[in-house]
């Protein structure tokens, strides 16, 4: 083979690899925006729900009341849950089923 034949596949290869790192990185960052969704959407599932329902009942012409009030009772309760729980609550957890 000729020098610049194998210098040729040499820098061939070597953008297919930056191409294949840069699609890696992008399906990292992807995922992570997935997870974070997903637990914003566990944490506050109920208020989203409730205020989606609000939404689609005023832009369908209906009245939204009764799902507004039950947006913000759902805010009210985990708001007062979120109040109650520290970091004990979520690490630990061995702790508490030993004694």
């Amino acid at each position: 083979m000729s020098a610049h034949f194998q210098s040729r596949n040499l820098q061939k290869s070597k953008r297919h690899a930056q191409r294949g790192q840069g699609m890696t990185e992008y399906i990292i960052i992807v995922a992570l925006v997935a997870v974070a969704a997903i637990a914003v959407y566990q944490y506050f599932g109920q208020v989203l729900r409730a205020q989606t329902a609000a939404i689609a009942k005023e832009l369908a012409g209906e009245d939204g009341t009764q799902e507004t009030r039950a947006a913000r009772a759902a805010a009210q309760g985990a708001k007062e849950q979120a109040k109650r729980k520290s970091l004990s609550d979520f690490t630990g957890n061995s702790d508490k089923a030993s004694r």
